[in-house]
């Protein structure tokens, strides 16, 4: 998840000034990787699958802004085979779902959402792709309502998909 990944790689400076603490959180600090770099940086994608499908990609917030991550997750699922990726506009614009935003602020999250969503249904594609349970559920509320047969799907579950694995 995209918002606890960044946490983590946050905790060498949480802990920078407790004497006993410092040195060990660093050092896990800096094992941890998003699934997104992992997987790219071994070389892992779907391999010989494939999925004939146009897909789209939103960036959570924190996996772009809080940790730069932004090509990693487009390179993986463009490595699947059969894919036609489409690119979102704004895709790094917040989809509402911000930690608990939509729960404080739900009129405010809403018109996030409805952007978002306007702007996934444009691009025609049939799965949307996001790295963070509050976006997955936020986007997939906001296609749901606006009666849009989009899927959202986290980057795993699309690699698994393409490589054979079930659809769930």
């Amino acid at each position: 998840a995209a918002g606890c990944g960044a946490f983590m790689k946050g905790y060498g400076r949480l802990f920078m000034d407790d004497p006993g603490m410092s040195a060990r959180a660093g050092e896990f600090s800096a094992k941890v990787a998003d699934v997104s770099e992992f997987l790219e940086g071994c070389g892992a994608g779907a391999g010989e699958g494939g999925i004939p499908e146009c897909v789209t990609y939103h960036e959570p917030c924190h996996l772009v802004h809080a940790q730069g991550i932004s090509r990693q997750p487009r390179s993986l699922i463009a490595s699947i085979p059969g894919v036609r990726f489409v690119e979102l506009r704004d895709a790094s614009r917040c989809c509402g779902s911000a930690g608990i935003y939509n729960i404080v602020r739900p009129d405010d999250s809403d018109e996030l959402l409805r952007r978002k969503v306007a702007a996934i249904v444009a691009t025609g594609a049939h799965i949307v792709v996001t790295g963070n349970p509050g976006c997955h559920l936020q986007i997939e509320k906001g296609l749901r309502e606006a009666g849009a047969a989009v899927e959202v799907l986290h980057p795993v579950t699309l690699l698994h998909r393409a490589a054979g694995g079930a659809a769930s």
